[in-house]
């Protein structure tokens, strides 16, 4: 069985950095900022869709190139700045690593998340990684979930998917993986709720004993 954790609302506190990124492009590009829980419904499906979104303009509008390349900087400079590991993440992933290849599949940047991963200390516990840039499709669509498969050697229905939001339920379901869906703080429970995880979670610690009740049955 391979697990493969969502990065930001799942793992990670990521959501004041993004918001503070997501507005200073807006107001370095002459626009308004938003509040906190406007940026924070845009978050989930990539940078570009983020900015794009929080201009009020189509991912392909050439203002948006402006948008995304000051967005960019500034959050590879401040990703840190407040984001933390999300409550129980750290002891979740020390005790699978010890049994289970583990694996991140994420929309956000590779360079950023590089920056995140090494910051919070948690580049170590993953065999694989999955970034927003790293090809043309990015979650829900399973090209990125296939694709850690394919580097470690593991067939869709041995995968969990992991993430807070419809897209990583939807990216497991397309896959032809298992969902979990645990309530974070970014996307919104119904939401999650709506793209029908195989399993609905409170929090990441519920995930231990869920996974190992599904060993146990695939084990009989």
């Amino acid at each position: 069985m391979l697990i493969v954790f969502d990065l930001d609302g799942t793992l990670i506190d990521s959501r004041a950095d993004i918001v503070s990124a997501t507005n200073f492009a807006l107001t370095q590009s002459g626009r308004p900022p938003l509040p906190d829980h406007v940026v924070g419904g845009y978050i989930g499906d990539g940078a570009r869709s983020l900015v794009a979104r929080a201009a009020g303009l189509g991912e392909q509008a050439p203002e948006v190139e402006p948008l995304l390349r000051s967005f960019l900087d500034y959050y590879g400079d401040h990703a840190t700045d407040r984001t933390r590991p999300m409550p129980g993440a750290l002891a979740v992933l020390e005790t699978l690593v010890a049994s289970l290849p583990l694996a991140l599949c994420t929309n956000k940047p590779r360079r950023t998340t590089l920056r995140v991963l090494a910051a919070l200390g948690l580049a170590h516990y993953f065999s694989a990684l999955s970034a927003g840039d790293d090809r043309p499709e990015r979650k829900p669509h399973p090209a990125p979930l296939l694709a850690i498969g394919e580097q470690l050697h593991c067939s869709a229905r041995s995968m969990v998917m992991v993430g807070d939001g419809p897209q990583d339920v939807e990216c497991g379901r397309r896959a032809g993986a298992r969902s979990v869906g645990v309530v974070g703080n970014i996307a919104p429970r119904s939401a999650l709720e709506g793209a029908a995880p195989d399993a609905l979670l409170e929090s990441l610690s519920e995930l231990l004993p869920l996974l190992y009740r599904w060993r146990q049955a695939t084990s009989e």
